[in-house]
């Protein structure tokens, strides 16, 4: 019986997981998700639109001054037409405008020079021209950038993108 051979036991391991690499890659999820969901929260800027001087909180006190705004509409092969005001008494007749320098830029220096002088009058002189821009479906990503890259070179600095056409804009943007 001595001679017998010993049982060889096999030696348990110890199964140890190393979870440093998943706590580092869920951290960096968190934070993804985190900063993901701030920047996807709507922004609201103010709106300057008008001299309101106090006024209070009338209606007719807190319009927009149409002498102040100037709509760019912006259609398909490189069309843009402009206006001053309201549509249905313009202050500018609305026309088209090529551009570049001796187009909208030209356009953009001599209206908001004007506006300016009108502010002044106003006893606001800080107070320049409001560009509303409003790009057709038909209007390419290039003609929203060139246009912002005009107001942006004249030194405009109140502007806004609007995807909202009335039916005499539309009716406008037919006519050859």
């Amino acid at each position: 019986m001595e001679n017998l051979p010993k049982k060889i036991r096999s030696k348990k391991l110890s199964i140890k997981v190393d979870l440093t690499a998943m706590v580092s890659v869920s951290f960096l999820l968190i934070i993804f998700f985190m900063v993901t969901i701030e920047l996807a929260k709507p922004k609201m800027m103010e709106y300057e639109y008008g001299y309101r001087g106090g006024c209070g909180p009338e209606p007719e006190c807190n319009k927009p001054d149409e002498n102040r705004i100037l709509t760019v509409l912006l259609d398909d092969n490189n069309k843009m037409i402009t206006y001053m005001g309201l549509l249905y008494s313009p202050i500018q007749n609305p026309k088209e405008v090529q551009y570049g320098k001796e187009g909208i830029r030209k356009e953009l220096i001599s209206i908001n020079k004007k506006v300016h002088e009108y502010s002044a009058s106003m006893g606001r002189p800080e107070i320049g021209v409001t560009v509303i821009i409003k790009p057709s479906k038909n209007s390419n990503y290039g003609n929203l950038v060139d246009i912002l890259d005009e107001i942006k070179i004249t030194g405009i600095n109140s502007y806004a993108i609007v995807d909202y056409y009335t039916l005499e804009e539309t009716k406008l943007l037919a006519i050859k």
